[in-house]
């Protein structure tokens, strides 16, 4: 699965947000650290407040900080935003379309978007981080 650089830069503001509900950082702060535009994360980032999953905090050391339920919001919640989770196969338009085959293929593309979309919500935002603060754990003690 690829996900556009809207959905992985909204993943990338909001757990890391989310990875300490009560601190602010700007959008630069967060571009910077994952190596993304901060324009384009802006973009996204408006959106995300529009959602209610970050606030945004006005002023001197203003920036954003994480206002969603980190046990709740999944990451599919946060992917639909930014895309169209249906894929679709990339056949030639001519042709009979009644092609079993064919139709076969389609279903087993539905159904893998179907799996893809049951898994992705069964992750929510407080268990990606637990296997980020694992992660580094393990990074961290073999270092």
């Amino acid at each position: 699965m690829k996900l556009n650089k809207a959905s992985l830069f909204a993943l990338f503001a909001v757990l890391e947000l989310a990875s300490e509900p009560e601190r602010q950082l700007s959008t630069g702060e967060i571009a910077s650290k994952y190596g993304v535009s901060p324009h384009h994360l802006a973009k996204i980032m408006r959106d995300l407040v529009h959602e209610g999953l970050v606030q945004a905090v006005r002023g001197v050391g203003g920036g954003y900080r994480f206002s969603g339920n980190v046990q709740r919001t999944t990451l599919l919640d946060i992917i639909q935003m930014f895309e169209n989770m249906e894929s679709e196969l990339d056949v030639p338009k001519k042709g009979p379309v009644d092609i079993p085959i064919l139709a076969e293929l389609k279903s087993i593309a539905n159904e893998i978007n179907d799996l893809t979309k049951a898994i992705l919500d069964t992750i929510t935002l407080d268990t990606a981080l637990k296997g980020a603060r694992q992660r580094t754990e393990h990074s961290t003690q073999n270092s």
